[in-house]
Parts: structure tokens; C-alpha cells; sequence
């Protein structure tokens, strides 16, 4: 499910993106450049880009390599690497950055304020400070959220007691990926643990070399759901 509602979040997030600049491409033979900046590497979002990201833009008329020109950065799991790339594709003058993330959305808003940025699956775009409000964003950035807000997580918390029974919870989180909204949503899980009777487990991973400890760790301490 999680796959099926980024991608159609993609796809929605281009037909915004691309609607006029396809139509300007049609008629005036101008090049359009758009910058990708996103945290994974290219081999893991590689079905994401063939199925739905290029097709979705050559069905509004941009085509890569024709009238289209795709700058692509990708940091391979290191969210310190995006400030440069923003940076670089703020100095190239690209016409639009798609970036997915909230952390990369965020480094390439720090960089530009004039650059249109989407941002495909943003945690919490107002408390993360991408956009003023839902109603009026305002500024340079725009793109759909999967998120309602950070009481989000305490639902969550609540619905996997009733699922599960389970009273130890493991949460597996990313110390390099901080954002406000993460923040938010782990303070709403510990205030949520001793209400539901859940003692929470905190782990970090900033890597996939640092999974196997995490999971060896929530074994011993004996976590019936993660």
C-alpha cells in the first residue's frame, strides 16, 4: 500500500509540475531543466523512476534528452550531501527541483527562494517549515504530504496495542534524517506509551550498517512489535 500511494503522490505531484511547462515546451522548442535531488540511491528508486517519474512527465510532453534535461543527485543514504546538491542546482538555474523529502525539500528551500521546489512525500510540511500553511503555502514550495499531523503517530502507537497486545515497542529511527516533524511525532509516541501501558524502545540507525545491532538490540530487550 505504502508503494501504491507514493507512487499515485508522484504522479499527482508531476501533473502539477509539468501541466504548463509541457504546453511552453510544445510550442516554444525551449529545453526545460529539472533538478532531483533525493536521498536514496538511483539502483533503489530505479523502478520508481522507469514506471512512473519519466513516463509521468513524457505523458505531458517532456521528454528526457528532447526537450528535457534532468540534472539527477542522488546521496546514496547521506542527507549531509544535500545542501550541496542543492547548492549546485541552484547555480546551474534549473527551472524546478523535485525533491522529495522533507530533508531534501527543506536543504533545497534553504538554498533558493526562487526556484519552484515539489516536494513529493513531505512528513509535515507546515511544522517542518516548508510552507506557511496547507491553505495559503505561500513562497516557493509546494507537493503532497502523507502525513495529517504529528498526533499521527500516537494513533499509530494505539492501533498496533490493539492489534498486536504488544506492551514493548520498538521505534527505529534515523538520527541523520532530523526534522521537526520527526521530532514531534516521537515526543506524541513516548506521551502516548504509558497511556496505551507500552514501554517504548527508542533505537537509532543512521545507516544499514547499524540495523543489525538495532534488531539484535530489540531482541534482547525482548520487543514484541516494531
Amino acid at each position: 500500500m505504502a508503494a501504491t500511494v507514493t507512487r499515485l503522490s508522484l504522479v499527482a505531484a508531476l501533473l502539477m509540475l509539468a501541466a504548463p511547462a509541457a504546453v511552453d515546451a510544445q510550442h516554444t522548442g525551449k529545453v526545460y531543466r529539472i533538478g532531483y535531488m533525493s536521498i536514496p540511491s538511483r539502483e533503489s528508486a530505479g523502478n520508481l523512476m522507469d514506471r512512473v517519474f519519466l513516463p509521468a512527465l513524457r505523458q505531458r510532453g517532456l521528454v528526457e534528452g528532447k526537450n528535457l534535461l534532468i540534472e539527477w543527485r542522488w546521496a546514496e543514504g547521506k542527507p549531509e550531501r544535500l545542501p550541496g546538491f542543492a547548492a549546485e542546482l541552484v547555480a546551474l538555474n534549473v527551472d524546478l527541483i523535485v525533491a522529495p523529502q522533507s530533508d531534501s525539500a527543506l536543504a533545497a528551500k534553504r538554498a533558493t527562494r526562487t526556484i519552484p521546489i515539489v516536494h513529493v512525500l513531505s512528513g509535515e510540511p507546515v511544522a517542518d517549515g516548508l510552507v506557511a500553511s496547507l491553505a495559503h503555502p505561500g513562497g516557493n514550495v509546494t507537493g503532497l504530504t502523507s502525513t495529517p499531523g504529528a498526533e499521527i503517530y500516537g494513533k499509530l502507537l494505539e492501533l498496533l496495542k490493539e492489534a498486536t497486545g504488544a506492551s514493548r515497542v520498538a521505534v527505529l529511527w534515523n538520527p541523520a534524517r532530523d526534522s521537526p516533524t520527526i521530532q514531534l511525532g516521537l515526543r506524541q509516541l513516548k506521551a502516548a506509551a504509558p497511556i496505551l501501558g507500552v514501554q517504548l524502545q527508542v533505537f537509532k540507525a543512521s545507516g544499514p550498517e547499524q540495523f543489525e545491532p538495532a534488531f539484535a538490540a530489540m531482541a534482547q530487550g525482548r520487543t514484541n512489535a516494531l
